[in-house]
């Protein structure tokens, strides 16, 4: 029997230890494309997706995936579905997807652009910092792709908006902030985490993280005036001197709007209603109108349920 059998054997019943990942790929637009990475997310039953938010305006796709991590007689992780799962959609990713004719609204710096893990129920941060380091590991080496590591899988905890500003994400760079193939040095001025410090303009690199739950918000805005957009966002920001523990982005929302991204790090204590109160007032004062925003996930204990659906629903 080998490894990965062995530990499965190992799996608790009530699977009470579950691990979240969410996996953003630089396409929506490329059927064929997505075909692929969803057959390859289908492989193993014990993955299910619970989820996936598809934007053609930011040509950018999450899919949420849960499963369970196994623990040793040590309480350390050594197993879960999960890693190969998302190694098999990678693979199909990089398979199908270049970046260098790849252009959307939103910023990315790879095909595979982002993957950050969560844990769910009784797992713990420390189990998703294991899988990240883990998927990390193997998409460097096996890809070929450059992987930054960012908060708890960092060695010092180094937040991922502080790694994307330091290789130029948040610039756009092409016409009408537009983000368009790869326009950055082959050669990265820092030494990725994991995989070499060349990057293929057809892949890019990718920012592997795990982090307690995040809330992702985004609020219309009924306007072309992304200049405007920006400004608002950046008043609504923590960094902008606004809300605490929120992040945002102004972005061009297809072609007749703009849109607030928000990253809402603390959800618990500063949530939606909040933020959405906030970017009214400040509308308000630019003469814009604001449309009611929307959270691109479930939360986690919706997550939680309709893993567990699935998971029944496949056993009978």
């Amino acid at each position: 029997m080998d490894f990965n059998s062995s530990c499965k054997n190992k799996k608790t019943a009530n699977q009470s230890m579950l691990l979240c990942c969410k996996l953003f790929i630089s396409e929506s637009r490329n059927h064929a494309a997505l075909d692929s990475i969803e057959r390859a997310a289908r492989l193993d039953p014990e993955t299910v997706v619970v989820n996936k938010f598809e934007d053609r305006a930011y040509n950018r796709i999450r899919y949420t995936l849960v499963s369970y991590v196994v623990l040793d007689t040590t309480g350390n992780a050594i197993y879960s579905p999960l890693q190969q799962t998302v190694l098999a959609m990678a693979e199909a990713a990089y398979g199908a997807i270049n970046l260098e004719s790849h252009s959307g609204a939103h910023p990315r710096l790879g095909v595979v652009d982002d993957i950050v893990f969560h844990p769910l129920a009784r797992a713990s941060l420390d189990e998703a910092a294991w899988l990240a380091k883990a998927v990390a590991a193997d998409i460097g080496s096996r890809f070929q792709v450059p992987v930054f590591l960012y908060a708890a899988a960092h060695p010092t905890g180094k937040a991922l908006d502080t790694i994307r500003r330091e290789l130029g994400y948040y610039r756009p760079n092409s016409m009408g902030y537009q983000w368009a193939g790869w326009n950055m040095p082959e050669i990265l001025p820092e030494k990725p985490n994991e995989g070499p410090q060349h990057v293929s303009r057809a892949r890019g690199i990718s920012m592997i993280g795990a982090r307690p739950w995040v809330g992702l918000y985004n609020v219309p805005i009924l306007s072309t005036d992304v200049s405007a957009t920006r400004r608002i966002a950046k008043m609504v920001s923590a960094r902008g001197g606004g809300l605490p523990t929120v992040q945002t982005l102004g972005l061009v929302h297809g072609e007749d709007s703009t849109e607030i991204a928000c990253m809402l790090l603390e959800p618990n204590q500063i949530g939606a209603d909040r933020v959405q109160s906030r970017v009214e007032m400040l509308a308000a004062e630019e003469g814009l109108d604001v449309e009611k925003g929307y959270f691109t996930d479930f939360s986690p204990e919706m997550i939680i349920e309709k893993y567990m659906n699935l998971t029944s629903a496949n056993r009978d």
